[in-house]
């Protein structure tokens, strides 16, 4: 028998992404029982991953299945947490590393950083107003417009990261 999984719900997310993960669950629980010091049988843990019959991950867990995610480059290391913040209205964003020591001057990237917004910008009204001009919105005109704002987004928290470390503040990798 199937079980449906949803691709929005964080402990489904979670869950299919340690089973897609190098090694899945059996290799998870393995990683665990080594980190931890106390084995996890491999049915526990997907029990627990799946919310069977009361079962729950805590917070260590998660920690640890995410680094563990994240170690083993695997993509979707990180999906539970956005499927979580979208349950309540908020919003993760995974941003790249900013090169290693900083940019050689701040101030230059953050310039070049606020002009490549203004032209961002344009792409942005120019795909709005393109999708608009019949009065509605097809599922790929949305999909172009979000992947844009996103890319938006993403910039201007890179923008801000460059703006405080201009500034000599402690930034957060």
């Amino acid at each position: 028998m199937t079980c449906y999984l949803s691709p929005t719900d964080w402990r489904d997310v979670l869950y299919n992404a340690v089973r897609n993960a190098p090694g899945g669950v059996a290799a998870a629980a393995a990683f665990l029982a080594q980190r931890r010091g106390r084995s996890m049988h491999t049915e526990t843990l997907r029990a627990r991953l799946r919310g069977v019959d009361g079962e729950w991950v805590n917070l260590e867990i998660l920690e640890l299945l995410s680094e563990w995610m994240q170690d083993s480059k695997h993509p979707d290391a990180l999906a539970w947490l956005s499927a979580l913040n979208n349950r309540f209205g908020l919003v993760a964003l995974e941003l790249p590393p900013p090169p290693a020591g900083g940019w050689a001057c701040e101030a230059a990237a953050l310039r070049k950083k606020a002009l490549q917004l203004g032209v961002e910008g344009g792409h942005l009204t120019q795909l709005v107003m393109r999708a608009t001009e019949d009065e509605s919105i097809s599922v790929r005109e949305a999909e172009a417009i979000t992947a844009q704002a996103m890319a938006e987004i993403e910039l201007l928290y890179r923008t801000i990261r460059n703006a405080q470390r201009a500034a000599g503040m402690e930034v957060q990798p």
